[in-house]
């Protein structure tokens, strides 16, 4: 049988440009998740541009799977000249202006987030689990791979040292909150890591009020630290996931601000602590700037630090063009 997946249109023109090559990519790695083995190719019907493959017919389960695509707008079983739309399944927990309505410079692309996220959980053991997952970003910043996996119905964690990010994060989480008239809890205190105070605030939320009264909630955890410290803070409790958006500068400021520290020192002794933050058989994606960082050497940091890059197609290329300054790719790695 063949399929037809329509993507939707980026608002972001640069990035819809990418969008073919990055779809493709995205939906080989959902596919072969799920074991079907299917060569993805764009093509073109009726002047509209699609992502077809042959596979046999898809059950109700793999449709869903399939429907967790960041940019699918329509999924189509073709039948000759004609095109028969399947029902897509939504796997909105929250609504999806959470992750879209905070704008700022700098700022990810919520559907790239989305893709990358996929892609990690296509890698995992936990790809198809139905039990709540945890994402972690230990750069989280604003909070956009925080947003993206609780609208996704997953738990959250953030990590990040800029206390004012963190805190208009948190703000905008409250006004979302409050707009939308959920229920839900805070709870702020203070952990001690390695003669480190760092602050914490959890939100506990649901998806409806009886979901919250019967404790079927998910959960929005943000530390204010150095990501140095990430292994041990999320030590009781790792991640299934860890997703995040590399600085694309070359510089990064430490956590006591008195000296500059080169990105790969930051990397060299980061890494280590995000694979103690995650669980085996997780995986994690992180985007980076190749102008500044090149993917054999983030490599071979992930490799160094015990982690399983994936390096054979479909994972072994998502570059494409962000704007002058920036050429943005990301690496899928195994915590095995």
């Amino acid at each position: 049988m063949v399929f037809l997946f329509q993507l939707t249109p980026h608002a972001n023109i640069r990035y819809r440009e990418a969008q073919v090559k990055l779809g493709q990519a995205e939906l080989t790695c959902l596919l072969q998740g799920l074991g079907i083995s299917a060569e993805v190719t764009p093509c073109t019907v009726g002047g509209v541009s699609f992502l077809r493959f042959e596979a046999d017919a898809l059950t109700e389960a793999q449709l869903s799977v399939l429907s967790m695509h960041s940019a699918a707008l329509m999924i189509c079983e073709q039948q000759g000249e004609l095109l028969r739309p399947l029902e897509k399944v939504s796997h909105d927990y929250l609504t999806a202006d959470l992750a879209e309505v905070l704008k700022y410079k700098g700022k990810t692309s919520a559907v790239f987030t989305h893709m990358m996220m996929n892609c990690a959980l296509a890698a995992s053991d936990f790809f198809g689990k139905s039990e709540p997952l945890t994402v972690l970003d230990p750069m989280c910043g604003k909070g956009t791979t925080c947003f993206v996996a609780l609208q996704q119905g997953m738990n959250a964690v953030g990590v990040d040292i800029d206390n004012r990010d963190l805190k208009e994060c948190a703000d905008y989480f409250e006004r979302y909150l409050q707009y939308h008239r959920m229920k839900h809890k805070l709870d702020q205190s203070s952990r001690t890591v390695r003669r480190h105070a760092v602050p914490a605030a959890v939100y506990t939320i649901a998806d409806t009020k009886e979901h919250f009264r019967e404790g079927d909630t998910r959960t929005l955890s943000l530390f204010l630290g150095d990501t140095g410290l990430t292994g041990e803070l999320c030590r009781k409790s790792p991640a299934h996931l860890l997703v995040a958006d590399l600085p694309y500068g070359v510089q990064h400021a430490p956590q006591d601000g008195k000296r500059t520290e080169s990105f790969i020192q930051v990397m060299k002794r980061a890494l280590p602590q995000w694979k103690d933050a995650v669980r085996k058989g997780g995986a994690i994606a992180l985007s980076f700037n190749t102008l500044t960082l090149k993917r054999a050497d983030l490599v071979q940091l992930l490799s160094d630090a015990g982690f399983t890059p994936l390096t054979e197609p479909p994972y072994h290329d998502f570059q494409h063009f962000v704007e002058q300054a920036v050429t943005r790719d990301f690496v899928v790695a195994r915590r095995d």
